[in-house]
C-alpha cells in the first residue's frame, strides 16, 4: 500500500529509470562536440589571453598620467643636446680595427 499509483492504475515509474545511460552519454558527447566546435570563439572571452587582457586593463586603470610643464620639457631637451654635444667623437681612422 506504500507504493504510489498513477491515475491509470499502474505503478509510477522512477524518473531516473526512464533515462538510460546511452541518452546520458549522447548528451555528454553533444556538449563536448559543441564546446570543441565553439572553443576558438569562446577562448577569446574565457581563455588565458582574455584573462591576461582583463588583468592588464585593470592594472592600466590604476595608472595616472602626469603631464609636465613645457618649460621643463625644453630644459630637458637642451640638457640632452648639451650632453650629446659634449660626447667625444671618434675620427674615421680611429674607428677602423687595428691589424
Amino acid at each position: 500500500m506504500g507504493e504510489s499509483t498513477r491515475p491509470s492504475g499502474g505503478p509510477r515509474p522512477d524518473y531516473n529509470a526512464s533515462v538510460g545511460w546511452i541518452a546520458i552519454g549522447l548528451l555528454v558527447a553533444t556538449v563536448l562536440i559543441l564546446l570543441g566546435a565553439e572553443w576558438p570563439r569562446l577562448s577569446g572571452r574565457v581563455g588565458a589571453d582574455a584573462w591576461a587582457e582583463r588583468s592588464r586593463r585593470r592594472r592600466k586603470e590604476k595608472l595616472t598620467l602626469i603631464r609636465g610643464d613645457e618649460a621643463e620639457d625644453d630644459d630637458f631637451k637642451r640638457s640632452v643636446e648639451r650632453d650629446l654635444a659634449d660626447l667625444p667623437v671618434l675620427d674615421e681612422h680611429e674607428d677602423r680595427p687595428r691589424r
